[in-house]
């Protein structure tokens, strides 16, 4: 294998029998677990699919970071296929550690981590972000900056999706003068992170590396996505001021809480495109996928968010909206309780209607075939249920709403939702008017009644 920058410390000889077991890899790479005898350390084995960022620029980062003293597995050997592996490959020591956020939240083996990992990763920031990698294979990826670039992926999906139009004229209307540039981690939140009982183990997923804005990387940490349920609003664990606290003592600039809002809003605008993208991946045929077509309805999770930061509803619309919000988690709650039949007199099949079919489904998949499941496939049959129980709370409120959705629009002058999204974005309707943002956060809620209730529903509540 041609190598990047290998390390010394692992011996030559006769090549030793080894074990080796495929793991999930995501959409840019392929990966395997190299399992060694017991004198070695195990390896990983990351090999690119087509259009993935070169593994040998990869490595050359990993390498400058390891070097500044950030937890980083170490590089073995990294460069084009040397022959059989398909693509470009990127072979490290494999690190010990957890990666699962919510292992790392809630396991009580990792109480006294969650307690230090905030000013860990502030640390570790301020570290990626004094590396000099030097050119890469053909430089770093060649990327504008992060708001046009997700705005010019928005403006070509075919679905439209309004409140993201309308964030995206807001971001650009207050976008903050650049700090500047440094090596930005591009992905650094839970998930990519390697955790043990002792604290932060690994910093993983570089394929994103590139020059940027360092304030990037500290508000996308503190999406609320990467939360993953835990009450901290940096990763789950911790305060947006003990990291910016920690960023600066390790050497990072001074940046405030008030500069780290417009980054945040940009991560979950990201974020809301990105799932958005991947809905598409899966309506488009280019990869049929349960799982992609769930993560594309998480979008109006991301517009919520950012409609509550740009103007918060009132404290008495909220209490309607919550009120709702529980009145449509009941129902799909009790899988042991056979729903009510949706169509009225004169349906085709009086019993068992659509819905009393869907919950049959969804009862299968979460109470009889998912225990039966380990590992990968009984989260997609997890994933499958969530799917059902949407399709059940559409069944019942999506009739009702779709006339009133109609006429919001007709108010706003627009035929639908594309049109809307059209005007909003060439600036014929003001993102900043009233009646505007009235509107698209009441269908914001309407979809996330269906898509995800609880996710209204305030934490306690």
């Amino acid at each position: 294998m041609a190598s990047s920058e290998p390390s010394s410390e692992h011996g030559t000889g006769p090549a030793p029998p080894l074990e080796v077991a495929r793991l999930s890899g995501g959409a840019s790479r392929r990966t395997w677990t190299i399992r060694t005898p017991a004198t070695s350390p195990d390896l990983i084995l990351q090999v690119a699919r087509g259009g993935a960022t070169p593994m040998e620029w990869q490595a050359r980062v990993m390498s400058a970071a390891r070097r500044v003293g950030v937890r980083v597995p170490e590089v073995i050997s990294a460069g084009p296929d040397p022959g059989g592996l398909g693509g470009d490959h990127l072979l490290t020591v494999r690190v010990e550690g957890e990666s699962i956020p919510r292992r790392i939240l809630r396991d009580p083996a990792f109480a006294a981590a969650r307690r230090t990992l905030t000013g860990e990763l502030g640390e570790a920031l301020a570290r990626i972000h004094t590396v000099d990698p030097g050119a890469g294979p053909d430089g770093a990826p060649d990327r504008p900056d992060e708001l046009t670039f997700y705005t010019d992926i928005l403006a070509g999906l075919p679905t439209p999706y309004p409140a993201l139009e309308l964030v995206a004229v807001r971001l650009a209307r207050t976008r903050p003068d650049p700090a500047p540039a440094t090596l930005v981690h591009g992905d650094f939140r839970m998930g990519n992170l390697l955790v043990t009982p002792e604290g932060l183990a690994g910093v993983l997923d570089w394929e994103l590396a590139h020059p940027g804005d360092p304030r990037e990387d500290l508000g996308w940490l503190c999406v609320r996505a990467w939360r993953f349920g835990g009450e901290g609003r940096v990763a789950g664990v911790g305060s947006r001021s003990e990291l910016l606290a920690a960023y600066h003592a390790a050497g990072g600039a001074a940046f405030t809480e008030d500069e780290l809002d417009w980054w945040e809003a940009l991560g979950t605008f990201r974020w809301g495109v990105i799932c958005a993208v991947q809905g598409s991946r899966h309506l488009s045929g280019s990869e049929r996928s349960h799982e992609l077509a769930a993560v594309g309805r998480r979008v109006c999770e991301n517009e919520w968010d950012l409609l509550e930061t740009i103007a918060p509803a009132e404290p008495s619309e909220m209490v309607e909206i919550v009120d709702r919000a529980r009145r449509a988690v009941e129902l799909t709650t009790g899988p042991d309780r056979v729903p009510p039949a949706v169509d009225g007199a004169g349906a085709l099949h009086s019993g068992p209607d659509a819905r009393q079919l869907l919950h049959a489904v969804r009862h299968w998949l979460a109470e009889d075939l998912g225990p039966e499941l380990e590992g990968r496939s009984r989260f997609h049959a997890r994933v499958a249920a969530n799917i059902v129980a949407q399709v059940e709370r559409e069944l019942v409120l999506g009739p009702s709403r779709s006339g009133v959705r109609a006429e919001r629009l007709a108010d706003l002058g627009v035929a639908d939702g594309a049109e809307l999204a059209r005007v909003l974005r060439d600036g014929t309707l003001d993102p900043d008017d009233p009646a505007v943002l009235t509107a698209v956060r009441a269908d914001v809620v309407d979809r996330l009644l269906v898509a995800n209730p609880r996710y209204l529903i305030p934490r306690g509540g």
